[in-house]
């Protein structure tokens, strides 16, 4: 089976047994070629963490270095084309990145996905000179969100009138609620172009909301027409987001991004094959969908990190055992084993939902449009369910690590408030699981209900099959509960109707999430030789799916699927799955194939992580040295 760990740099050859296949189901079968160049990367010299005793950098110097690091990367590319066409590089990109460097990671996934690659999209009839920025010598930045639309982003104001004398457009902010918020625009970095979504005006008729390719800098200030100003610090990572407004500001006519979606021809005509303002929204930045992809693969990464030196850290980290017993590694602890080893679970899901999700949004894009909308809608739910549950690992670990974990230098206070960033990027996770929620109950509605209301076949708790038809009845349970409620809601009124159902309907869609992570798991097992990797996935997939099974027992067993006994037995299934996995945590970890000079920039991953605040003047150096009071004898 092959590996992404090569022979010389593998973290531990006696575990590779166990942990050279769980890479493998972790970053897939071509990991080797997929994540290979990401990770030799992230252990080079440029992107290793400045060790403490000297100041932390400043956010500006920290940006600074998210730029410098962003040039090394585009150098070492073979064509800065690749990641932008290739949606496993990207995500591969984000997966490495992110826990290095979020800032880094936020740069580059702006400017290959959402700016280079809408660029590759929409041009490729008639493909414009891109040697600036694939060279960046420009840094290519998006301008989609505005002050007062962020989620409703298909409402935005800024506008682009079409000039037919000069044949041309002309960029304006008619008010404050129009600037643009949140892009990372200001000369931070080299100079800088934007593709800008905008309200294209054509001989007075509203045609929807189109990109442009605008310049917006130079190297030290914004050009003219161009208004930037720096928004107030954001938690996490320091990316100069900025307000960006224009004032008449004129671009020839091949600066729209055209496509089927619209173009205007050299007679002055404007043609679409989309009808629909709000159509033509959604095919001008589908590279929303793509950036998705990669918030879910930074959270996946992150996690993976902050979770690997957690267990390393609860290993070496040793406490008091007792009034006559030695000390203890905290790991020692069900206290400590437990939340880690639940963890463990839960990343092991992420990653898995992460690939199943790439796989099966990769293949549809050659299907017919309801499958294509079909994946799509998992993107969406797979982003918001994977960065939530980052969010709860990132914390816990950062917990588990106690003041130690708050410390910069040990590397997960970025990722703690970093993942904050990812929840709300790219679309809200409320929203678009909202936005799923409808599309999901729409269905439900329409499905035959002996479907909706069949009942699986009694079962045991270890019985992964059981436990997935068990996590299928959850998803039912919950839909059913928002059809039920939306049916009994006043006719007429849209609103109240959706009020009624979307708490459960949202409820379903974390239930769908949960099933599909499952599934993710049910095919990396059936793709596992008998042996140690498979018992040790086998272990994470049942207590992954127990937890949530016992998150719902109530309904299980007021709707007949668990008896009362096994709602009885399941803290003690859980427990068992528990100790098993806990037993387990450092070969675990050790499948993430996180490089050694990864790990060791955060002092707390290894065992001597007192000497990162050793001090050489101290007392315990010098006082070998010192004459002895009173002079010597």
């Amino acid at each position: 089976m092959n590996t992404i760990f090569d022979s010389a740099d593998s973290p531990g050859a006696g575990t590779r047994p166990v942990a050279g296949p769980l890479s493998t189901v972790l970053l897939g079968p071509d990991a080797r070629r997929e994540h290979g160049f990401w990770r030799r990367l992230v252990a080079t010299e440029p992107f290793r963490r400045p060790l403490w005793p000297p100041p932390g950098p400043t956010p500006d110097e920290r940006l600074a270095l998210a730029h410098a690091r962003l040039r090394t990367l585009n150098s070492a590319l073979d064509s800065a084309a690749r990641p932008a066409a290739d949606p496993r590089a990207l995500a591969a990109l984000h997966e490495w990145l992110a826990p290095v460097d979020p800032a880094l990671a936020t740069v580059a996934g702006i400017h290959y996905n959402l700016f280079l690659g809408s660029l590759l999209d929409h041009d490729a009839d008639s493909p414009r000179d891109l040697s600036d920025f694939l060279r960046l010598r420009r840094i290519g930045t998006f301008l989609c969100t505005e002050v007062a639309h962020g989620n409703d982003a298909a409402a935005a104001e800024t506008t682009a009138t079409y000039d037919r004398a000069r044949d041309g457009f002309v960029l304006h902010t008619p008010h404050a609620g129009a600037q643009k918020f949140m892009p990372n625009t200001s000369p931070a970095g080299g100079p800088k172009s934007g593709l800008v979504a905008a309200r294209l005006i054509v001989d007075g008729s509203d045609q929807g909301v189109f990109l442009l390719l605008v310049p917006l800098t130079d190297a030290s200030r914004a050009l003219p027409g161009v208004r930037v100003r720096r928004l107030p610090a954001r938690m996490g990572s320091p990316v100069d987001h900025c307000l960006t407004s224009f004032d008449q500001v004129f671009v020839d006519r091949g600066a729209l991004l055209g496509g089927v979606q619209g173009r205007i021809g050299d007679d002055g005509v404007f043609r679409s094959g989309t009808e629909g303002r709000r159509r033509r929204f959604l095919a001008s930045i589908g590279r929303v969908t793509t950036g998705r992809i990669c918030m879910s693969a930074s959270a996946v990464g992150s996690a993976r990190a902050t979770l690997a030196v957690a267990v390393r850290y609860g290993g070496h980290r040793f406490v008091s055992g007792g009034r006559s017993s030695p000390p203890v590694p905290v790991a020692a602890h069900r206290s400590h084993y437990g939340p880690l080893a639940e963890a463990m679970a839960t990343v092991f899901a992420m990653s898995l939902l992460h690939r199943r999700v790439l796989d099966r949004w990769e293949k549809a894009a050659a299907r017919p449009p309801a499958e294509r909308e079909a994946a799509d809608r998992l993107v969406d739910i797979a982003k918001g369910w994977i960065t939530w549950q980052a969010r709860a690992v990132i914390v816990e670990c950062r917990e588990r690590c106690g003041a130690q974990g708050l410390l910069e230098n040990n590397g997960m206070t970025e990722l703690v408030t970093g993942i904050e960033g990812a929840i709300t990027a790219e679309g809200d996770n409320l929203a678009i699981h909202s936005r799923a929620a409808a599309a999901m109950l729409s269905d439900v509605a329409q499905a035959p209900q002996e479907e909706v209301d069949s009942a699986p076949p009694g079962g045991d708790l270890t019985d992964l099959r059981f436990l997935g038809r068990l996590l299928g009845q959850v998803e039912r349970i919950w839909f059913g509960r928002a059809a039920a409620r939306m049916a009994r809601a006043p006719q007429g009124d849209p609103l109240e109707r959706w009020n009624a159902a979307s708490g459960p309907a949202l409820r379903g869609v974390e239930a769908h999430a949960y099933r599909q992570a499952a599934h993710g798991y049910d095919h990396a097992l059936a793709a596992l030789p008998e042996g140690g990797a498979r018992e040790r996935l086998g272990e994470l997939a049942r207590l992954f799916a127990l937890r949530w099974i016992a998150r719902n027992s109530g309904d299980l067993l007021a709707a007949g699927h668990l008896t009362a006994g096994q709602v009885d037995g399941l803290t003690d299934a859980t427990e068992q799955l528990v100790a098993d996995v806990s037993g387990h945590l450092p070969e675990l970890a050790e499948s993430f194939a996180l490089p050694r000079e990864l790990l060791a920039d955060w002092p707390i991953a290894g065992s001597r992580y007192t000497d990162a605040y050793d001090d050489p003047d101290a007392s315990w150096h010098t006082t070998a040295t010192r004459e002895p009071a009173g002079g010597t004898r």
